[in-house]
């Protein structure tokens, strides 16, 4: 009886050996279903239940896209300066210090060249982690410079837009490198290097104004975010009630604004099978 019975009052467990679930081991999406987080990774960090697409790093993004997760990183050391000594609740540095350490990266984007189904490409993709991925000088820079990496070796370019927008911090040095990006990826269309912008959750301000949308082929994830300014705003700009929706990937599709929404597993397909037909060369499996 004592299978169902309690025998001793009390629990007799010490603390020391007490079992806790560890943290992390289940993901729930906003529409409530849960899932394993090892079944998530397996599945390209997307929920099978509903095929919402959770947001995710560079890291992964370079799993996914690079044959093998080999790929060289470029400019990995570049770090933000404090020119304007700007001070909101913190200290800028003291800003860039805590993201820093929290999310073990040197700033909101990172770029490396690696094999994709066999052939180069370079990829600079954004981090949300850090600062809420917004573009300050370092952002602009290592952009500029990986396009210049690709257009001295001809390779394809491709940049994965997760950001909040220009980094209030670095207030116009922010704002120009709108322009420094545009124009190097100007430079790519002239010498007929193909360029893909992938928006993710969320794409806005002056990523959306600059080279989110500047695609020789511009694609998005299912259910992105993906505008300029937030609907507030733009409500308020306008004096109108906005469309259900209206900044969506699924409502931009719909309107011209992207060429094609994919799902995360196919992704590394479907960029390597529009650069075959852009180059007119054979398609790789």
């Amino acid at each position: 009886m004592a299978w169902f019975k309690r025998k001793d009052k009390g629990i007799q467990t010490s603390t020391e050996e007490k079992k806790d679930t560890p943290k992390g081991l289940w993901y729930k999406s906003p529409t409530g279903k849960i899932i394993d987080t090892k079944e998530l990774e397996q599945n390209f960090y997307v929920s099978p239940e509903d095929g919402y697409h959770v947001r995710i790093g560079s890291n992964e993004y370079f799993e996914i896209l690079f044959d093998d997760n080999e790929y060289k990183e470029l400019d990995a050391n570049l770090t933000s300066k404090d020119p304007l000594k700007f001070v909101d609740t913190k200290k800028y540095p003291d800003r860039l210090k805590a993201a820093q350490a929290k999310t073990k990266l040197k700033d909101a984007v990172r770029t490396a060249v690696g094999k994709s189904n066999g052939q180069d490409l370079v990829i600079a993709c954004m981090d949300f982690g850090f600062i809420g991925g917004s573009m300050g000088s370092v952002v602009g820079e290592k952009i500029a410079r990986a396009a210049d990496y690709a257009l001295k070796k001809k390779t394809p370019f491709m940049i994965i837009s997760k950001s909040g927008g220009a980094r209030m911090m670095e207030a116009a040095l922010s704002l120009m490198q709108l322009a420094k990006t545009s124009a190097k990826l100007a430079q790519l269309a002239d010498a007929k290097i193909p360029y893909i912008s992938l928006c993710t959750d969320p794409t806005t301000g002056g990523t959306t104004a600059s080279f989110a949308m500047l695609g020789d082929i511009n694609i998005a994830e299912p259910g992105a975010l993906i505008g300029f300014a937030g609907p507030r705003v733009v409500r308020d700009t306008t004096g109108q009630e906005l469309p259900e929706g209206f900044q969506t990937s699924e409502f931009l599709l719909e309107h011209g604004f992207l060429d094609f929404i994919t799902h995360r597993k196919d992704l590394k397909q479907k960029v390597n099978l529009y650069i075959d037909l852009i180059k007119n060369q054979p398609l790789r499996a």
